[in-house]
């Protein structure tokens, strides 16, 4: 199969489009023909070896946690998918060496959930990891009727799935905070957009003058501190990207599960003209290396999403 793998940690550079040999297919495992892969920031902190002491990683390293694409092959014990399937894969194995940059993927079932009707193939692809994130924070969270919902980066590509999320879980507002180039955008997803910088906390209580209910941190930082000023509850506060930082604060830091059921409800809702993934810009396989260079400059409105 072709893929794209290192064979080093380090630097884009390193990402090189490979003939590798297909990957195994274990007993309770789909190997997916992949039509499209989600880019995360993950992605390029694995590159870099970030999570090198955290899960266990072999060389050649195939990147990537998102797929969408069709089942070519099931193990003898997949119950819930047979070939030909539509499916779509937030793919996180115990290890890190079969990615999606592949055209094959071996997903443990459990990874999976049927592909949303509705959406492209570069839709689904965007939406497993950035959609599993903002739904699971705002289940962590207890998002519900009636709440205020602030998120950070409401424009990027957990951000902006979040906004709708807490839309549809009966959030009465959802506050985002964006760069004012991004306003227009954070408006048509249903939230009403605050900028960034000095001074936030002063122009979200201008908005919110009560504070908010729920909050939901994906960069730490001076954010956290400023949403647990304008949390009535603490433990509504939930973060990403700072586990120590937030737990001092009384939150919850959200690192994202697989999840077939939560997959199945994201899908619902894609389905129903109720969640939307905005695709920023798409890239051909080979060009892996360009699309996390993009996502790793911070400045992406909604997802990158590789054509396999």
């Amino acid at each position: 199969m072709k893929a794209i793998a290192i064979d080093a940690y380090g630097s884009a550079d390193e990402l090189a489009l490979r003939e590798l040999p297909d990957p195994p297919v274990g007993p309770d495992t789909v190997l997916v023909r992949v039509r499209a892969a989600g880019v995360n920031p993950v992605d390029w902190k694995v590159r870099e070896g970030n999570l090198a002491r955290a899960m266990p990683s072999h060389f050649p390293l195939v990147p990537g946690w998102d797929a969408a694409g069709v089942v070519a092959a099931a193990g003898p014990a997949v119950t819930g998918f047979a070939v030909g399937d539509e499916v779509i894969g937030y793919v996180r194995r115990d290890d890190i060496q079969y990615g999606t940059y592949a055209e094959l993927v071996p997903a443990p079932e459990r990874t999976l959930a049927d592909k949303p009707v509705q959406a492209s193939w570069a839709e689904a692809g965007g939406l497993p990891l950035a959609g599993l994130t903002a739904y699971q924070a705002l289940q962590l969270a207890r998002t519900g009727a009636g709440d205020t919902v602030l998120v950070h980066g409401a424009s990027g590509g957990v951000g902006h799935l979040a906004v709708q999320l807490a839309r549809a879980l009966g959030a009465h507002r959802v506050i985002g905070t964006a760069s004012e180039a991004n306003h227009d955008f954070v408006r048509a997803l249903g939230a009403e957009p605050v900028s960034y910088g000095d001074g936030l906390l002063d122009r979200i209580r201008a908005v919110a003058p009560d504070g908010v209910d729920v909050a939901l941190d994906l960069f730490g930082g001076e954010a956290l501190d400023i949403s647990a000023q304008l949390l009535s509850r603490p433990a509504r506060l939930i973060s990403t990207a700072a586990p120590e930082h937030v737990t001092r604060l009384g939150g919850s830091y959200l690192f994202v599960k697989p999840s077939t059921a939560d997959l199945t409800v994201l899908a619902g809702l894609v389905d129903a003209d109720r969640l939307t993934v905005h695709v920023a810009r798409t890239f051909p396989l080979a060009e892996a290396a360009e699309a996390q260079r993009l996502v790793e400059s911070g400045h992406v409105r909604g997802k990158v999403v590789l054509e396999v």
